[in-house]
């Protein structure tokens, strides 16, 4: 795949993401909060899931980019093990749940909108993060992952699995947000 090709899909979802958890600015904290059953997850416990994420990845790939040596290549590779997290990640229509980590899990977290501006935040670091990736070649600059500190991503993969498990938890926030209002209305 080329390099600018897959920058450009990660760009466009990371945006998209962006403008959906703007849309979430304009509503009242009840319903950020809201959730279906106790063990359920209400729409700031999904980004505070993410941004849990984010605190790890987003100062790793910067590291990264930084000090890379790797000059810019015109294709990336997929590494086996990065692909297959990644496709892991990718939002579906019937979704496979998956366990999370204790300490990435915010079932009982005091939220308020201030986990809305850090996940806010934390896109646009991802967006510039993209940008500043087009200088390092993105198949051989690798990066820690926050599972295991011995494995490490190629960074496209990386990107790859930040990007598509921020999209998958926002499309359950969404969810959330649809059956909060089915709730409403009745």
């Amino acid at each position: 795949m080329l390099s600018k090709d897959l920058l450009q899909d990660l760009l466009e979802r990371t945006q998209e993401n962006k403008n959906k958890a703007e849309g979430f600015t304009h509503l009242p904290l009840e319903i950020l909060n809201w959730k279906s059953s106790p063990d359920s997850w209400s729409i700031l416990e999904c980004l505070e899931h993410l941004n849990r994420y984010g605190d790890f990845y987003i100062p790793e790939i910067e590291k990264r980019i930084t000090t890379s040596q790797q000059r810019p290549a015109e294709t990336f590779k997929s590494g086996w093990l990065g692909d297959y997290f990644a496709k892991t990640m990718l939002p579906r229509e019937k979704l496979n749940k998956m366990k999370t980590f204790k300490s990435m899990d915010p079932v009982g977290s005091k939220l308020n909108m201030d986990t809305l501006k850090k996940f806010l935040s934390q896109q646009q670091a991802i967006l510039n993060l993209l940008d500043k990736s087009k200088e390092v070649d993105l198949t051989k600059t690798k990066t820690g992952i926050s599972i295991s500190k011995w494995i490490k991503l190629r960074l496209g993969d990386t990107f790859r699995v930040v990007i598509y498990h921020n999209q998958r938890h926002m499309a359950q926030a969404e969810r959330v947000l649809q059956e909060a209002g089915r709730l409403s209305a009745v």
